[in-house]
C-alpha cells in the first residue's frame, strides 16, 4: 500500500516542528537566564569597584545618583512620584539624603525593602552611625561591631571580624552595602 501525504498533513507537521523549536529556544533562554541569576547570586560582592565600573555594577545595587525613573519604579514600593523625588534630590553624598527623601513617602519596612535594591555603598572607615543603621537588619549591636574594628584595611578584615558575630551568608549580605575607600 502506497502512503500519500496530504498538504494539510505537511502543514500540520511543519507547524508542530516550528512550535517544538520555539519551545526549545524559550527553554534554553530560560535555563541560561536562571544560570546567570544563580551565578550572580553566588558571586561574592565586590567592595571596591574596578577602574571604569560603578559600585552599582559590582554590588548588584542600583546607585540612587544614576538610577533612571524606570529603574526606580520597577522596585516594589516606589511609584513615579517617589522616583521623581529621588531624582530631584540628586546628588546624594550618602544614603542619609536618600533616606530623607524616601521617609516622606515610605515606612521604615518599605525603605528596608527598597535598600535591598537601591544603595550607595558606605565607607566602613568613615560612615556615620546613621548611615550604618540604614543597612537593613543592622541594629545597635552590629553598629558597635562595625565601628569597633575601624580602621579597616581591606574587606577580608571586615569578613574576619564580622564572622565572629554572624554566619557567612549574613557577612556576604552586609558586604553588598559597604566598601573601603583607599587613600
Amino acid at each position: 500500500m502506497k502512503r500519500t501525504t496530504s498538504p494539510l498533513g505537511v502543514i500540520g507537521a511543519a507547524t508542530l516542528l516550528m512550535a517544538l523549536v520555539a519551545c526549545s529556544a524559550k527553554d534554553a533562554a530560560s535555563d541560561s537566564a536562571a544560570a546567570d541569576s544563580a551565578r550572580a547570586a553566588a558571586a561574592p560582592a565586590a567592595t571596591t569597584p574596578p577602574a571604569g565600573e560603578s559600585a552599582a555594577t559590582t554590588s548588584g545595587m542600583i546607585d540612587p545618583n544614576t538610577a533612571t525613573p524606570a529603574q526606580l519604579t520597577a522596585i516594589p514600593g516606589i511609584d513615579s512620584a517617589t522616583a521623581a523625588a529621588v531624582v530631584a534630590g540628586r546628588p546624594y553624598a550618602d544614603m542619609t539624603g536618600v533616606d530623607k527623601v524616601l521617609a516622606a513617602k515610605l515606612t521604615e519596612a518599605q525603605r528596608d525593602s527598597v535598600y535591598t535594591r537601591v544603595w550607595k555603598p558606605i565607607d566602613l572607615n568613615t560612615a556615620s552611625d546613621a548611615e550604618i543603621l540604614l543597612i537593613p537588619g543592622i541594629g545597635d549591636k552590629m553598629l558597635k561591631e562595625f565601628k569597633e574594628y575601624r580602621t579597616y584595611t581591606d574587606i577580608a578584615q571586615f569578613r574576619r571580624e564580622m564572622k565572629k558575630y554572624v554566619d557567612d551568608a549574613e557577612v556576604g549580605r552586609m558586604e553588598r552595602y559597604v566598601m573601603i575607600r583607599q587613600p
